[in-house]
């Protein structure tokens, strides 16, 4: 079975493309499925949370509501998308440094982990952190339990996250200064 010269070519493109563009990770968070009574009975619609990311640092949520499951999580994916943040990672597989986050009553406090730790984190913060690329991070989610203050309180918590270059640049000082004297000298004796 022949192919035409046109079929290979719009294949060629669409793998170019695809190259081109980084592979993100999908989370679907949960679905809520909400019901309007009306003169004949009950319409219901569905409302998705999702949150996408990279895998290297980059990470974003959305919220979607359609009658349908299928467009509701479409919507929620492209507004992930328009709404992705970097968020600076210490040796791309944990934070630099803890961090608490608030939004409404929800609440988080997250902290930098060993190596080999894993993601010790509940529900929506696991998905975040899947998503962003963490490997190793201690995740604690106080107050509110509901899905979407807990991903907006992770997301403020991880939009003050700064790195120690950040930091120094801020200051106008080196690394190592910014550092101190005991990670410097840590830094010695591994070398």
């Amino acid at each position: 079975m022949a192919r035409s010269p046109r079929e290979g070519r719009s294949r060629d493109d669409r793998r170019q493309r695809d190259n081109d563009e980084p592979e993100l990770i999908e989370k679907l968070v949960g679905i809520n499925r909400v019901a309007k009574v009306v003169k004949g009975g009950r319409r219901f619609g569905f409302a998705a949370l999702v949150v996408v990311g990279d895998g290297r640092g980059r990470v974003g949520h959305g919220h979607g509501k359609a009658r349908e499951v299928p467009e509701a999580i479409r919507k929620a994916t492209e507004q992930a998308k328009k709404s992705m943040v970097r968020v600076p990672l210490r040796e791309g597989r944990t934070l630099h440094h803890d961090i608490r986050g608030r939004f409404g009553a929800g609440r988080v406090l997250m902290r930098a982990a060993e190596a080999g730790t894993g993601i010790i984190a509940g529900g929506p913060m696991r998905a975040v952190f899947e998503a962003l690329g963490v490997q190793d991070v201690v995740a604690k989610s106080v107050g509110s339990s509901n899905p979407h203050n807990m991903i907006r309180a992770t997301f403020e918590a991880l939009g003050r996250s700064v790195s120690p270059r950040m930091v120094a640049q801020r200051r106008g000082k080196k690394v190592a200064e910014v550092l101190g004297k005991r990670d410097t000298a840590a830094a010695e004796a591994r070398e």
